[in-house]
């Protein structure tokens, strides 16, 4: 039988999923202990002051691809696909995902890259249909991995995106025409700078998690060990930095920063567990809860995904789901600037 696991919590929410029957209840006391369908939790203490502003995130929404489950020229798999649907993957559970955002009325919704499968036209005029239809002036951008493998120069700009309470350093981590990511000493320089300016907490985001420990590699898969370290000494230097926040790895995670800040990972949209995340912004603090998107189709295909890359022994649903206070939780302060 299905078990049933807690998908998401808040301040006055409370979301279980089992299978493809989702169970909401809302209207929660914050920080208060409650037990559905014989699992106890606690919604999230509820930062002090007024809510501010709500926006939110996506990634690796990969418009394009085709299949799931496929690792280079393997045959292993499961490799599965939507061929007996009138769309594929990628684009239904990205429109879905777009309804439930807009459901909350986003201040703004920030892409952290991978776009695209493989970077065409075609695929940025998808993504673009989907998000920009959707959001309009709200939407802003970074490219990833999949979205410059041909060179290409298209959202390659760092944002600085000011909104009632929080700023987001939203930053190019692509090198073109490669897998691994990067900052260079200019964007460092420009992060510097534009978090010295405000007094507002900052969160920066990339598309490429943070190195912080293990065996430093040029070829590591995510952001450069020497960008990683540079990132970490701005963030120290800046203690209205709250963390920096990346996909690419296609899984919920967090880590410490060698400064203690936190550096966290955000799934995938298109497969399972098929996530976005929002950030309630309050006077006193930020909060990141993740959502499943949950209509009966989307979550009928991230069910199908759990058991992706099964024939290379890895547990993905345990991988990609990560633990609930990786997905859901509250910014911790980091003292006076």
């Amino acid at each position: 039988m299905t078990h049933v696991e807690v998908t998401t919590v808040a301040d006055d929410l409370v979301v279980l999923h089992r299978g493809s029957d989702v169970h909401r209840f809302d209207d929660l006391a914050p920080d208060s202990s409650h037990t559905f369908h014989g699992i106890e939790t606690r919604t999230l203490a509820r930062p002090d002051g007024e809510l501010l502003c709500r926006f939110a995130t996506v990634n690796d929404v990969h418009f394009g691809e085709i299949v799931c489950g496929r690792m280079d020229d393997s045959p292993l798999g499961p490799i599965i696909s939507r061929d007996d649907h009138q769309s594929r993957h990628p684009e239904m559970m990205n429109e879905e995902a777009c309804r439930e955002i807009a459901s909350i009325d986003p201040y703004a919704v920030l892409v952290k890259g991978d776009l695209t499968a493989f970077g065409t036209d075609a695929e940025f005029a998808a993504f673009e249909s989907c998000y920009r239809g959707t959001f309009g002036d709200r939407l802003h951008v970074v490219r990833g991995n999949h979205d410059s493998y041909l060179d290409q120069g298209v959202y390659d700009d760092d944002l600085w995106i000011e909104m009632p309470g929080v700023c987001v350093a939203l930053m190019d981590t692509a090198i073109p025409t490669e897998t691994t990511g990067a900052f260079d000493h200019d964007q460092m320089q420009w992060l510097a700078d534009h978090a010295t300016s405000t007094a507002l907490p900052v969160i920066v985001m990339g598309h490429h998690q943070q190195w912080v420990s293990g065996k430093r590699s040029d070829d590591y898969f995510g952001l450069h060990p020497d960008s990683s370290d540079a990132l970490d000494r701005v963030v120290a230097a800046h203690s209205n930095i709250l963390g920096y926040t990346a996909g690419h790895t296609h899984r919920h995670r967090v880590r410490a920063m060698p400064c203690g800040a936190p550096t966290i990972e955000i799934g995938t949209i298109k497969d399972f567990p098929g996530t976005w995340a929002e950030y309630r912004v309050y006077e006193g603090g930020v909060m990141q809860v993740v959502h499943r998107v949950s209509s009966p189709e989307a979550l009928d295909w991230s069910e199908r995904c759990r058991g992706l890359y099964a024939d290379f022994g890895v547990d993905y649903q345990t991988y990609a789901m990560g633990s609930l206070d990786e997905r859901c939780f509250v910014f911790p302060h980091r003292g006076e600037r």
